[in-house]
């Protein structure tokens, strides 16, 4: 579905991305882990068209995307929760989630995926009035990730959905994130909780400094003691 090939990516002087290459296959759940920067928010921002790159291709079902508009891909099926919520503080919880399907014209099926989100989340449905920004973090992670899903995307790219959260909200969102999977969409994940993504993806990569140094089921990698003494605690 999705294949990077000897992606570069520079930022000024720094070179984010050194040639790296994967496969995101249609179905999937494949997870980036890495140290803080490591890459991996550099390569769901290339994929969504937020950063150019400066050499290597991005394939999306056969065709290149490299440089596209982000508003192009979003319709094209690929879109991105980021890291940090960004969710519009001043709208409604509601009006978020219109926004997110706004590249759609198909209103009875936009009402339909509201339904959908607000059963995956129960409580952006109690608070559907609230704005945005009156909600608890991890309320606006909730929200962050219905929002991306109002896109009706064929890959959904999620930067850190878990980052602040409590344990237990912790393994609320990868419940979600399998439940997603499940619905038949392909998730691509970057997660600072290594084992918890391990654990959700059928493929998984290590960055390091800008390269893939490991690749293989999500798994392999958490038998790997390699990966096990650097992000696992041993």
């Amino acid at each position: 579905m999705l294949e990077i090939r000897d992606l570069h990516v520079h930022y000024g002087g720094i070179h984010a991305l050194k040639g790296i290459s994967l496969d995101v296959p249609k179905g999937s759940v494949v997870t980036l882990i890495g140290a803080n920067g490591a890459g991996k928010s550099s390569t769901l921002r290339a994929i969504a068209g937020l950063i150019k790159n400066k050499r290597g291709h991005i394939s999306w079902n056969g065709v290149d995307i490299s440089g596209k508009n982000p508003v192009d891909i979003v319709k094209a099926g690929i879109v991105m929760s980021p890291e940090g919520r960004r969710i519009f503080a001043h709208l409604t919880v509601l009006e978020n989630l219109h926004l997110g399907a706004y590249s759609r014209s198909d209103k009875p099926a936009i009402a339909k995926d509201i339904e959908w989100v607000f059963e995956l989340f129960p409580r952006l449905s109690e608070r559907c009035n609230q704005k945005g920004g009156t909600l608890s973090g991890g309320e606006q992670q909730m929200l962050a990730v219905a929002r991306a899903l109002m896109s009706a995307p064929k890959l959904v790219m999620l930067d850190e959905p878990s980052l602040g959260l409590a344990p237990l909200l912790v393994k609320e969102v990868f419940s979600i994130i399998r439940m997603i999977n499940d619905r038949g969409m392909t998730v691509l994940l970057v997660e600072q909780n290594a084992y918890a993504a391990l654990k959700v993806a059928h493929q998984a990569y290590v960055l390091e400094t800008g390269s893939i140094t490991l690749s293989g089921t999500g798994e392999s990698l958490i038998a790997d003691a390699r990966v096990r003494e650097a992000y696992l605690g041993g």
